[in-house]
């Protein structure tokens, strides 16, 4: 497709600084809009090869981080994660990945928050009906939120600093915006969700010891350790799939992330209501 080097050079000059990233990197590519959702046609093969070699790093840092985090020391396991997503950010923004790549664009916040409050408010009505339901209501009995406090320092500040933001992060703007450059958004979203659902086998070892509704239905002993990872793994996959659709859809981190912690922050608190109320 030919392009207007005056006409997006006027553009750049006077657009916000993601556009004028975006618009002025049209310049010097011979693609504009890029294509397939964000795929970039290579100048030159070099660059293709160096787009595969940073993918291949953030996979393997995930990888480390991941067994650091379930492996080692205690101290090791709070502090993985949200170093490695902040680390990933700054050196993919050192390998030229943008802020609207990473989906940290100033542009795209208002669509963001409207995303993000939908999203929290469809959990929320699902949650309150499922701990309403007599069938479903085990499911939320994780006993590591058997308490309001405990519940509420989770829910507030465990999860969103530990979990959500950093994986947010890491899988929706760093991996997403890196697979983004090489395939189509069908195989970001499958190679993506699949690595999010790998991600989740370690955290998912003790889940049907440490959740009645769960060890009610699969059982206990290694068979049903391993049908819960199976789950896990499936589910989280599954959620990774929905996550990287509201990344491309709001064009902003902000919805996957709001999505990400009404399902792990309000299930905390739901969980604790169910308790208290068995009480």
């Amino acid at each position: 497709m030919a392009v207007d080097s005056v006409a997006l050079y006027t553009r750049a000059e006077f657009a916000t600084p993601g556009a004028r990233e975006y618009l002025t990197s049209a310049l010097t590519t011979d693609s504009y809009p890029p294509q397939d959702g964000g795929r970039t046609d290579f100048r030159t093969p070099f660059d293709g090869v160096r787009a595969y070699v940073d993918i291949a790093v953030v996979v393997l840092v995930l990888l480390c981080t991941n067994l650091i985090a379930h492996f080692t020391t205690v101290w090791a396991s709070l502090a993985a994660v949200p170093v490695a997503a902040l680390a990933l950010v700054a050196l993919t923004r050192h390998r030229g990945l943008g802020w609207e790549e990473l989906g940290l664009g100033r542009e795209h916040l208002r669509r963001g928050a409207l995303y993000a409050v939908a999203a929290v408010g469809l959990v929320v009505t699902v949650i309150v009906i499922g701990v309403a339901l007599p069938i479903t209501r085990p499911m939320f009995m994780a006993d590591r939120y058997a308490t309001i406090s405990g519940a509420l320092i989770a829910s507030m500040i465990v999860i969103p600093l530990q979990t959500v933001i950093p994986e947010e992060l890491a899988f929706r703007g760093v991996l997403q915006g890196t697979l983004s450059r090489v395939y189509s958004f069908r195989g970001v979203a499958m190679a993506g969700s699949l690595l999010f659902g790998l991600w989740h086998i370690a955290s998912s070892l003790g889940l049907t010891e440490g959740n009645r509704g769960f060890s009610a239905i699969l059982g206990g002993g290694v068979a049903g350790q391993v049908i819960g990872i199976a789950c896990a793994v499936f589910a989280t996959a599954a959620a990774g799939l929905v996550f990287t659709w509201l990344r491309r859809r709001s064009g902003s981190l902000l919805a996957p992330i709001a999505l990400h912690w009404s399902l792990n922050g309000v299930a905390a608190l739901a969980a604790a209501a169910v308790f208290h109320a068995a009480a």
